[in-house]
């Protein structure tokens, strides 16, 4: 009977990109703060939970070591893990949805749980930019959260955004990397302005972007990325004189001399360089490229790719800590032109 009554309060979501050790600690210590769970109390075998959850041993046993790190359980050789703490300091459950997976959102994603601390419960979604998706995660996670943390960009359906936002009480609610028009009321965010960035970097660039004649930006046709980043784009090569473009399929597109690129995507990206290989054009003189979003590979590859890309450790860090002063600040994070030899 203990099994079972100690089994209907823990829970794990398949359809959450939260690890599964993780949601198992964060349903106990739930189960412990409601008193479902009490002091002393032993709990199931590391054997109990991989079956009743379909988890393996090892998801199963990082939860439990998880616990006894932060000195919520203690173990006994040849019993199990039990409670020894119950006087827990965890007031944060925070809903955070993310449009997709990517090195950047990877970076956003540690430096905002690191900065929340240990006893700060993240239950973490993806919608990959599926609106519908994002509308139903929504209004099926109307839990006691703390906070809502979401990233709102999406391929189809985002001019109803804000009306599934304001369902969500906004001080709860921050938004993260965008500002979505229609959102009542006063709320956190930290956020990009797409617009004034690109136009921004652009302008710190001229220097080496007077020796083309031509900017094109490489932009699918089925996208998420803000339009506000194609105004910016146009606004910068009318005030400078530039022939501009824009490319929906950089496969298709002749590589000629006196042109610069700017890639949103990584995939894009690796295309327009084999194109540019292709010919016997040297990149940082006949042609020019300017990619969204630093990584690492771009400080080498052809002796180094010229970036434009947001803090994206900071913008984590920054909305952990509206989260934590309870905060409706709303901060902006502006980009970073880093040049290299490919300008």
């Amino acid at each position: 009977m203990k099994k079972k009554s100690v089994f209907q309060h823990l829970f794990i979501d398949y359809y959450s990109a939260t690890p599964k050790y993780l949601q198992l600690a964060n349903s106990i210590i739930k189960a412990i703060g409601d008193g479902k769970i009490v002091k002393d109390e032993l709990l199931p075998s590391i054997n109990e939970l991989s079956f009743e959850f379909e988890i393996s041993r090892d998801t199963a046993e990082k939860g439990y070591k998880y616990l006894k790190k932060i000195g919520v359980l203690s173990s006994v050789p040849g019993k199990g893990y039990f409670v020894q703490d119950t006087d827990l300091k965890q007031q944060l459950k925070i809903f955070l949805l993310f449009n997709k997976l990517s090195p950047h959102k990877k970076i956003i994603y540690d430096a905002f749980v690191t900065s929340l601390g240990e006893l700060a419960s993240v239950d973490f979604y993806i919608y990959n930019n599926d609106f519908d998706f994002f509308k139903r995660l929504i209004q099926n996670n109307k839990k006691d959260y703390t906070h809502y943390v979401i990233i709102p960009h999406f391929l189809d359906g985002g001019e109803n955004a804000h009306d599934v936002i304001n369902l969500i009480p906004k001080e709860k609610l921050i938004l993260l990397d965008k500002i979505v028009p229609g959102i009542e009321g006063q709320y956190g965010a930290v956020y990009e302005n797409f617009e004034k960035d690109i136009y921004g970097a652009l302008e710190q660039a001229l220097p080496h972007l007077s020796k083309y004649h031509t900017i094109k930006i490489i932009v699918p046709f089925y996208t998420y990325h803000p339009i506000e980043i194609l105004k910016g784009f146009n606004r910068f090569c009318q005030q400078y004189a530039f022939n501009c473009k824009v490319v929906h399929n950089i496969a298709n597109e002749p590589i000629k001399e006196g042109e610069a690129y700017i890639n949103l995507m990584e995939d894009d990206l690796v295309t327009l360089i084999e194109k540019i290989l292709s010919t016997k054009m040297k990149l940082g003189k006949h042609v020019g490229v300017i990619s969204y979003n630093e990584t690492p590979l771009k400080k080498i590859i052809l002796n180094g790719i010229t970036t434009i890309s947001t803090d994206f450790q900071l913008m984590g860090e920054k909305t952990a800590q509206l989260i934590l002063e309870q905060s409706v600040q709303h901060i902006e994070i502006p980009f970073h032109l880093t040049l290299r030899a490919s300008l």
